[in-house]
């Protein structure tokens, strides 16, 4: 026969382990997040915060397109089926995963 204190040891090494799993998965989630939110930010630097230029400016205001319009844009810049000033170097340092991340992150959610 068990004793209950055993029993009780039990329970609280697993509740311990379903905590922990919890708080992993929450950090995971959270070191995702900030990921994604870094790769966009390096895009801010010429097209403004979340994607919005500055009034007056010439550089495209890239949050009014779609998630999807923007990694195809992107990946013509990486493949070089679309030229531009800098924008073709620049997506060639990511990987398709990552340009997918910023299209996710920058792009027009509806």
């Amino acid at each position: 026969m068990v004793n209950v204190s055993f029993k009780k040891g039990l329970l609280a090494v697993g509740v311990g382990a379903a905590l922990f799993t919890a708080t992993v998965s929450a950090q995971d989630i959270q070191a995702q997040r900030l990921y994604a939110q870094s790769l966009a930010a390096t895009c801010a630097n010429c097209h403004g915060t979340n994607g919005v230029s500055a009034p007056g400016a010439t550089m495209p205001v890239i949050n009014q397109l779609s998630s999807s319009v923007m990694y195809e844009q992107l990946q013509a810049f990486k493949t070089g089926a679309r030229t531009g000033t800098i924008m073709h170097q620049l997506a060639k340092g990511y990987t398709d995963e990552q340009l997918k991340i910023i299209a996710d992150v920058l792009g027009k959610k509806n």
